[in-house]
């Protein structure tokens, strides 16, 4: 169980429930409150570096935008000066980056919809210690009288589930596979049949924004 799950276990617990079957109603409000305060450090851990990680997906997208601004600029001159072939140098780079800042802009925005789940199991789980905070007292009353004398078997699983370290090293091992298959899968696209034919598109490209320019800047 991840932490978002466990984290919607616990705010779609049932408080009064979990003390009416309990054989220690104080213990185990007071277990609860423990999972939930350490679930809530797990997820204020995970928003920080989230949010990180959303500013620096941000951060290397506007400066591929700005490095490819550059390079058009660097493409306009060297038509400027007659010199096809710095331009069409000056184009591929302004290409290369406008590529890498729209996959960057991807990831941004992918990033920001995570950044938002996690967002909403922080208040919901903020939202539930404060109301079990509230009953605490009062539920502890109730399941008094209720059981009497009567014992029921203490309630499963409400401690279970891997530690904070391990549920960094599980996030880690998952980030990791998914950059090694993402390796791998840019490594099939270079070797494809098909790399040819996009270098050929690739060159044709910057022979039409060359002759863009060159129209543009009368060169033509």
């Amino acid at each position: 169980m991840n932490l978002l799950e466990r984290v919607s276990t616990l705010i779609r617990a049932n408080l009064n429930d979990l003390i009416d079957r309990a054989e220690d109603p104080e213990k185990m409000v007071k277990q609860v409150l423990m999972d939930m305060r350490n679930q809530l450090i797990q997820v204020k851990t995970q928003v920080a570096i989230a949010i990180a990680d959303e500013h620096k997906l941000e951060r290397r997208y506007l400066e591929n935008v700005d490095l490819s601004g550059k390079w058009q600029e660097r493409a306009e001159m060297a038509v400027e000066a007659a010199d096809d072939d710095l331009a069409r140098a000056a184009l591929e780079k302004k290409n290369s980056y406008q590529s890498l800042a729209e996959g960057f802009h991807g990831q941004w925005e992918e990033q920001s919809k995570q950044v938002g789940v996690l967002k909403e199991a922080l208040a919901g789980l903020e939202a539930k210690i404060q109301e079990a905070e509230m009953k605490k007292d009062l539920l502890i009353a109730q399941s008094r009288r209720a059981a009497g004398g009567r014992k029921v078997a203490v309630a499963q699983g409400m401690a279970g589930g891997p530690g904070p370290l391990e549920t960094f090293r599980r996030m880690e091992e998952k980030v990791s596979d998914l950059e090694l298959r993402n390796s791998a899968e840019r490594e099939l696209a270079r070797e494809s049949v098909e790399d040819r034919f996009r270098k050929l598109e690739r060159s044709a490209l910057i022979e039409r924004q060359l002759a863009d320019l060159k129209t543009k800047k009368g060169k033509a």
